[in-house]
């Protein structure tokens, strides 16, 4: 299917693994011209030569740049000087008591989750308007609607990019802009696989066994019962970054396995 972005400039951000690089494969399959971000020079570096080895056609870059404040941000904008579709896709987790997560780590997690996404959008949403066509989709989580007990200013982040996403859609009114979010349910990402590897070593438990634990006691609500492939994801954020998804602004798109118990 021609998804009708040929030639558009993407930027998706904590993308040299996971979802982020699933994304941008599938993007670079469109012939989307994309740029690709993360803080490790190694880590980027091999996920750029993966896909110009792959898509030697096409024009991919890649910038280091943490972006967990203004001055990573910044960096990264100025590198860019035009872009067509911003994925917000970074995200960081971390299991934690909600009795022992200092302020300093709430205020962390905000900034990389939630205000990496939020200064890129001031900074492109504009030019966008100007052009009359972009989309900008923030990557969520499932966890933003039934927060887990065991990472509580990890939900927290995952809300406010839903609202931060709606909100923006309302300032596209009447333009060819739209603004979404995606939630995606437990995914195959290599964050979560590394997590559960060091889990099953604890426990002295094989990955099925850690899987098929995680489903039944974790996240019972699940309906797929696995872990997404990050493709699947792909999928999703791909399709929505498209002209064909002209119509869908300011909604909460869902690829997480039915984890959410709701049909709204």
């Amino acid at each position: 299917m021609d998804l009708k972005i040929k030639n558009k400039t993407a930027l998706i951000t904590g993308s040299t693994q996971g979802i982020g690089f699933a994304t941008a494969l599938k993007l670079c399959e469109e012939d989307v011209n994309v740029i690709i971000n993360g803080k490790d020079h190694k880590k980027l570096s091999t996920a750029l030569q993966l896909l110009r080895d792959k898509f030697p056609s096409l024009t991919i870059e890649g910038y280091v740049a943490d972006l967990k404040d203004n001055e990573g941000c910044n960096y990264l904008i100025s590198q860019i000087p035009h872009l067509d579709i911003l994925i917000n896709n970074l995200g960081i987790f971390e299991p934690k008591n909600f009795e022992d997560i200092s302020e300093k780590e709430w205020l962390h997690m905000f900034n990389v989750n939630v205000m990496s996404g939020v200064r890129l959008s001031q900074h492109y949403l504009s030019n966008m308007i100007e052009q009359n066509w972009g989309r900008i989709i923030f990557i969520s989580s499932e966890s933003a609607i039934q927060i887990p007990k065991e990472m509580i200013h990890y939900g927290m982040t995952k809300t406010a990019q839903i609202s931060v996403s709606r909100g923006i859609a309302e300032l596209t009114k009447g333009t060819n802009v739209t603004s979404n979010s995606i939630i995606v349910g437990p995914s195959k990402s290599e964050g979560v696989m590394k997590f559960m590897g060091e889990l099953g070593k604890q426990t002295n438990q094989s990955a099925g066994e850690i899987e098929k634990e995680f489903f039944k006691n974790v996240r019972p609500s699940s309906l797929i019962k696995r872990f997404a492939e990050v493709e699947e994801s792909a999928n999703m954020i791909v399709y929505t970054a498209s002209s064909l998804s002209s119509a869908t602004n300011g909604a909460l798109l869902r690829v997480d396995g039915g984890v959410v118990q709701s049909a709204f």
